[in-house]
């Protein structure tokens, strides 16, 4: 049977072998390390600090650090066998071991706080009575596209190298409000995809190409939150935060065996985050494991006035629920999508499930259009990303428009766009009125939703898929979405997806944990250990 595979937020594909065709196409690489930045000069700012921290230091910390939960890196904290410097020196250190390695590297970081090591030893000052499930002292990266005050926010794009000076994204406030660290910015594929058409998963000029730790230019990263997901696998932070439009976060998520979450669009705040579509647009936590990632999404919410769809959103009582051991599948009802059957992993994943107790109901969802998607994409960036560069960015940026971009990149393309800026060009094309854009988002809506019907209809906690299968169905449906890894396929990671009904971030949390305690499947990269 026809399926619909979205890459992150742009082409309708059916997986067949014009899938597997257009994957080679993609993994044809023109460019690895990146012309237009040295790494090396991203870890000065660390050189003295880490001077004196051994690789005798480092391997007798791995294990209080590789792999562990935040709940459990807080507890090493709280008795004295850690403190917020030396995880920070410990993250900082595996870095540069790694990303400086030109037989390891990943090109997952493209920038560092340089002040990260004194804020980390003021929180050390200043901890009393921290909760292990407290993102307190924890270092986070951020997808470049998101604004910090004291880093440059790219989207990956030299045409924004000198977007330096920014405030900070309401949802990096909020992390700050709570005592995160943020440790640096990661890489991700330019303009969040949507940029150029059969380029790289995870490339950008400013970066280089990201690659996936499971198999160095072997698998996809996917993307665009490449570097999110890619830094989280290597265990290079205790949790990273991604954006998605159409499967930006589930993409790479599944692709490095990650736990990612796509919230319903409103829940987390949008501001000061370089977008593709106000439509569709949000941020999301991207994380080794569920705990992780419901400290992360707590951590970040908030109502935000300057973002019209903002919400108050509910948090998961972790105190409460005690790391999440009410969860359970039990009762829980499921709809499996029949044409994935034959994927084994899935199809053991769902008997699994079964196994619990849970009901599972297979269905078959109906024939959909998704003509205007594009359009949408389209519409929304060329007016969207004119607002973001006006109210939010630097006073040294000097593009205004996705025209003056084009002619930026133009100037240069060798460096700015090797494999062309194809998807740029067709924005400035599209003349799709504003008012004939609403009717595109309404169909499109109404389609995705007829997709997932069976959720309102039959009364489902949650569709399972595979992967980002179906993530451009949720988005145009504003449905939330979570992938949690579930095995691997010759060594590729691969995930299951629960999408959920509108608002359903916490039960989409707990079905999510009660999964991953089931199976337990996640492992590290055998090279990054």
């Amino acid at each position: 049977m026809r399926r619909v595979y979205f890459l992150l937020a742009i082409v309708l594909v059916f997986i067949s072998c014009k899938e597997e065709r257009e994957v080679n196409v993609r993994m044809q690489f023109k460019l690895i390390a990146s012309k237009y930045q040295n790494i090396d000069d991203v870890f000065k700012p660390f050189e003295s600090s880490l001077s004196t921290f051994s690789e005798e230091e480092y391997n007798t910390l791995k294990p209080l650090i590789l792999e562990q939960d935040i709940p459990s890196l807080q507890k090493s904290i709280n008795e004295g066998k850690l403190s917020y410097e030396k995880l920070t020196l410990f993250y900082l250190y595996r870095m540069r071991k790694i990303e400086t390695n030109s037989e390891l590297s990943l090109n997952s970081i493209i920038a560092l706080n340089p002040n990260v090591l004194e804020e980390a030893r003021e929180k050390d000052l200043r901890k009393e009575n921290v909760s292990e499930f407290s993102i307190y002292g924890m270092p986070i990266l951020l997808k470049d596209n998101i604004n910090t005050n004291n880093m440059p926010t790219t989207a990956g794009a030299i045409a924004l190298a000198n977007n330096r000076k920014t405030e900070d994204a309401f949802i990096v406030q909020k992390l700050k409000e709570n005592g995160a660290l943020i440790l640096g910015k990661v890489n991700l594929s330019e303009w969040a995809y949507f940029f150029c058409s059969d380029c790289p998963l995870g490339y950008s000029a400013v970066g280089g190409q990201t690659l996936n730790p499971y198999g160095r230019k072997v698998f996809e990263t996917g993307g665009s939150s490449a570097g999110s997901g890619v830094a989280i696998a290597a265990n290079f932070a205790a949790a990273a935060v991604g954006t998605e439009t159409a499967g930006s976060i589930t993409s790479p998520s599944s692709k490095n065996s990650v736990v990612g979450l796509k919230p319903t669009i409103g829940v987390l705040s949008r501001t000061g985050i370089v977008p593709i579509s106000s439509t569709l647009d949000t941020p999301g936590p991207m994380t080794k494991n569920v705990i992780d990632n419901a400290i992360l999404y707590n951590a970040m919410l908030g109502v935000d006035s300057t973002d019209v769809a903002s919400i108050k959103a509910t948090s998961l009582d972790l105190e409460l629920d005690n790391k999440l051991v009410n969860a359970s599948l039990k009762g829980k009802k499921f709809g499996v999508l029949k044409s994935l059957l034959e994927n084994k992993i899935y199809k053991e994943s769902v008997e699994k499930i079964k196994a619990v107790g849970a009901e599972v109901i297979e269905v078959d969802p109906p024939t959909i259009s998704f003509d205007g998607f594009l359009t949408l994409l389209n519409i929304d960036m060329k007016h969207d990303l004119p607002k973001y560069l006006k109210n939010y960015s630097d006073k040294n940026v000097k593009i205004t428009s996705v025209q003056d971009v084009i002619s930026f990149n133009l100037k240069d393309s060798i460096l700015r766009a090797p494999y062309g800026q194809q998807l740029l060009d067709g924005i400035v094309k599209d003349e799709t009125t504003l008012e004939e854009l609403e009717v595109v988002k309404n169909k499109l809506n109404a389609e995705g939703k007829k997709y997932l019907q069976a959720i309102e209809n039959q009364n489902l906690d949650a569709i399972l898929s595979i992967d980002n299968f179906d993530s451009g169905i949720a988005a145009v449906a504003k449905y939330p979405t979570i992938t949690v890894p579930m095995g691997y396929e010759s060594g590729e990671p691969k995930s299951l997806t629960f999408i959920g009904k509108p608002y359903s971030e916490v039960n989409l949390l707990k079905l999510a944990y009660a999964f991953e305690q089931l199976t337990k499947v996640r492992k590290m990269p055998k090279n990054y250990q």
